[in-house]
Order: C-alpha cells, then sequence, then structure tokens
C-alpha cells in the first residue's frame, strides 16, 4: 500500500485473483486482457488512477469483485468512478453507456485502451467470421460513440 491507496502491483494481483480461470473469447487467459488495457492507459499518458481502473475495468461488470467491494477498497476515488462508468448494465442502451464514460473524467482514455486491445486484428483473427464481424461492428459504433 503506498499512503491511503493500494499501490497499482496490489491492484493488478487482485484483478488478476478475481478474473482468475476466466478467458476471453479467444480462449487465452482474461489476465492478458486486462494487463494490455492497462499498457494502453499508460502508454496513452494515464495516470495511476486510470491504470488501476484499467486493471479493474471488468471486473464489477463480470461479477469477479462486487461494487460493495470496489466502494470499500482502498482505491483513489477518481479509480471507483472510472471502474463504475465503463461497468455496462445489463440492457443498457450504448448511448447512454457512452454518455456516462464520457462524462466521468478519465474514463475515456481507460475505455479507448479497452476497445483497442479488444478490437486489435490479431485477436480477432483466430475468431470465426460470424463472431469477428459482430465485435468489429460493436466496437465500431461504440469508438462511434465516444468520438473516438
Amino acid at each position: 500500500m503506498i499512503g491511503p491507496f493500494l499501490g497499482l502491483d496490489e491492484v493488478a494481483s487482485i484483478a488478476a485473483r478475481a478474473h482468475l480461470g476466466q478467458v476471453d473469447k479467444a480462449g487465452r487467459p482474461y489476465v492478458e486482457h486486462l494487463a494490455a488495457v492497462a499498457s494502453g492507459v499508460r502508454e496513452r499518458g494515464g495516470s495511476d488512477a486510470q491504470v488501476a481502473a484499467a486493471w479493474l475495468h471488468d471486473a464489477v461488470e463480470d461479477d469477479a469483485l462486487s461494487e460493495e467491494w470496489l466502494q470499500a477498497a482502498a482505491l483513489p476515488p477518481e479509480t471507483k468512478a472510472i471502474v463504475l462508468a465503463v461497468t455496462k448494465r445489463a440492457g443498457e442502451d450504448p448511448a447512454d453507456y457512452a454518455a456516462r464514460i464520457s462524462g466521468t473524467p478519465g474514463a475515456l482514455l481507460v475505455k479507448e485502451a479497452d476497445l483497442a486491445h479488444n478490437a486489435d486484428p490479431a485477436r480477432l483473427a483466430v475468431l470465426d467470421a460470424a463472431t469477428r464481424e459482430r465485435l468489429e461492428r460493436k466496437y465500431a459504433r461504440m469508438r462511434a460513440l465516444l468520438g473516438l
């Protein structure tokens, strides 16, 4: 712990444990996606609070960690707000989701890194054509809604 907040190594470890056993659509360990998004945030000039949010960006959405855990965690308020902003809710309209991300300081950068990794042609290439095309459309629509 650094000061009152968890350090990035601790956050990464918590995220890895929370997603243990999960795989992405290509069958790769899910932690690889989290690490890539965290790295993408750092490469885009993101703050430590944003990098921490990148590690945790899917934790609540995937039920890997609860919203109650997040609220009680020793994390900066900005990190918590970003994680909740990028957490998609069941049945939520994509435009409403994009508006919440755009309206939360720091969240757009995290979502940009997430979309960049999700839409990586090398990752998509291993999927069947129908899934690849569906995801390409989904990611392109979200990028447009976010103005990316």
